[in-house]
């Protein structure tokens, strides 16, 4: 049995970071890129998504040491900042849209395996489908053990997932040839500008950046508080540096439309194009463990932030039960429901792995937004800041930076996300609804609260009926 005293080191911390991270995207980050830009319109990305992520990171980190009693990290500065609703909206958002990415670690899976036995085909076949099923339960079952057991397998596959990576870019930098590189520069025959490219890489962008914020998720395990703060910004610096290697080098190895015609996951696409078969099973290798690890990483994140909007009474106060090693049952229990759900649904999806990864990025982008905007409101209110007053005017410039960051990405979506997310956050009202009534509260005690309400069941009508009648396809 394990203690309730457990707690988890920086290192484990990191891991935590790094392993959700380092996941399903960065293996896909060769085609994404490739459909869409050449290495002009990468660079740029990666500097827009760099930085805005980077001030996020920051604005993460600032919070955790400045609101140190804020200890459920994404929702609760959400529900700090703006109320009780948006506050539930945020919890609701991170923990749908991490069961979501949870279901694109299955579909990356058995599709990097479809390579090898077509019986898996893109992921979402019905043998493909079985299959996640009996794994999803498996690790269900694992994390019952508890935290700190779980923590610990995550820090040994952590190692274990970058050695692939490594060596994809280091085999990369080998075989650089400039003149292909040149020749993909631009985009090679795109003949969208080069902001419309930009535009189109920054949902992936989102996707591969989920887990920043993984340590101050986790801060009520966390030995020392500034642990959360060396853990969130070293694992960002780490893993964007893995990220651009990963998205640049292609270009100088194959043409950007070789590139974007591999198929997930389309690293070891490239790197069989270079060395030949072995690549593929070298990469795919890699894959089942990096994204073993971070199935692993995420659904300890799903499962805490659930039990700690419980522990708030911001959800019914059944998801804050924990068992004797401190893993809240109630909560991972309707976690893995949901994935096992959205795990069937993929059957009937075309492209099953970058819908996932899409709306998973789509969804996470309102808890982001209110966070962003938490930071900039403390500052603003000098919160905090009689003590270490000389840290004010680079925390606001964090902060500002952050959210228009992060507002950007709203619009950088489209309508086609904005809605569908709204088709998840209207109906989740239930969930706010049910805790409001166990705690004999109104549901709604602001005018703003029943505006956001009435926006999101408007945006969830449209999204059910553009689906049913074909205007969105998935």
């Amino acid at each position: 049995m394990a203690s309730v005293d457990q707690k988890i080191s920086r290192t484990a911390l990191l891991a935590m970071v790094v392993g959700g991270m380092v996941g399903a995207g960065i293996f896909a980050l060769p085609s994404r890129f490739g459909a869409v830009t050449g290495p002009i319109g990468a660079i740029i990305a990666w500097a827009i998504a760099g930085t805005g992520m980077y001030m996020l990171a920051r604005v993460f980190q600032f919070l955790g040491e400045r609101k140190p009693d804020l200890d459920a990290g994404v929702f609760a500065y959400a529900k700090e900042g703006f109320g009780d609703y948006p506050g539930f909206l945020s919890a609701f958002g991170y923990w749908i849209g991490s069961c979501i990415g949870n279901v694109s670690y299955w579909v990356l899976i058995k599709s990097t395996l479809g390579a090898f036995f077509p019986v898996f085909g893109d992921g979402n076949t019905v043998v493909a489908i079985a299959v996640a099923s009996i794994g999803i339960w498996l690790f269900h079952f694992l994390i019952l053990r508890g935290t700190e057991q779980a923590a610990a397998i995550n820090k040994i596959v952590t190692i274990a997932k970058v050695i692939p990576i490594l060596t994809f870019i280091l085999i990369l930098i080998v075989a650089f040839k400039a003149d292909l590189f040149s020749y993909n520069l631009y985009g090679g025959d795109l003949t969208n500008g080069v902001f419309e490219q930009v535009k189109a890489t920054m949902l992936v962008t989102v996707f591969v950046f989920l887990g920043i914020e993984g340590a101050s998720v986790y801060s009520r395990f966390a030995k020392e508080r500034k642990d959360i703060g060396f853990a969130t910004v070293t694992g960002f610096i780490i893993v964007t540096s893995l990220m651009v290697l990963v998205t640049l080098l292609p270009y100088a190895v194959l043409k950007r439309a070789d590139i974007a015609g591999q198929t997930a996951p389309s690293m070891a696409g490239v790197l069989e194009a270079v060395v030949g078969p072995w690549g593929r099973w070298f990469i795919s290798i890699g894959v089942i463990v990096s994204v073993l690890g971070a199935y692993l990483a995420w659904t300890l994140i799903c499962a805490e932030v659930l039990s700690a909007a419980a522990r708030n009474k911001d959800m019914p106060k059944l998801f804050a039960k924990e068992n004797a090693n401190r893993v809240p049952v109630a909560a991972l229990w309707l976690t893995n429901i949901v994935v096992q759900v959205i795990v069937i649904t993929t059957y009937w999806s075309r492209d099953a792995f970058n819908l996932m990864l899409d709306l998973t990025a789509a969804v996470s982008l309102i808890p982001f937004l209110l966070c962003a905007g938490y930071g900039w409101m403390l500052v603003a209110r000098r919160e905090t800041y009689d003590q270490r007053p000389e840290e004010r005017n680079r925390d606001l410039f964090i902060a500002v930076v952050a959210t228009f960051y992060t507002a950007f990405l709203v619009y950088a979506a489209g309508m086609k996300f904005v809605v569908l997310s709204a088709v998840l956050y209207g109906p989740g009202t239930i969930l706010y609804y049910w805790s409001r009534r166990e705690q004999n509260l109104p549901v709604f005690t602001k005018s703003t609260d029943w505006i956001i309400f009435i926006v999101a069941m408007i945006g969830a009508v449209v999204g059910i009926w553009w689906l049913a009648t074909g205007v969105i396809k998935i």
